[in-house]
């Protein structure tokens, strides 16, 4: 696996157990605050990863369309 898809995958499993935690509703405001801190910056570098991907797919289709 690239190290593109681990981070992506990483992000992703990290954004998950934060809205785990802010869903159990059991911590600090601080806590929660600093956790969706985190889990928007995690949410952004899975877009990022997303769009990067599809931006490679549409490449590829449009080269394949060419040949």
């Amino acid at each position: 696996m690239s190290e593109k898809n681990t981070d992506f995958e990483k992000s992703l499993s990290s954004l998950e157990k934060i809205v785990e935690q802010l869903e159990k509703g059991d911590i600090s405001l601080e806590e929660s605050i600093s956790l969706f801190e985190e889990g928007m910056k995690n949410s952004l570098d899975c877009k990022k990863a997303l769009e990067n991907a599809k931006t490679k797919i549409v490449e590829l289709t449009e080269f394949e369309a060419e040949t």
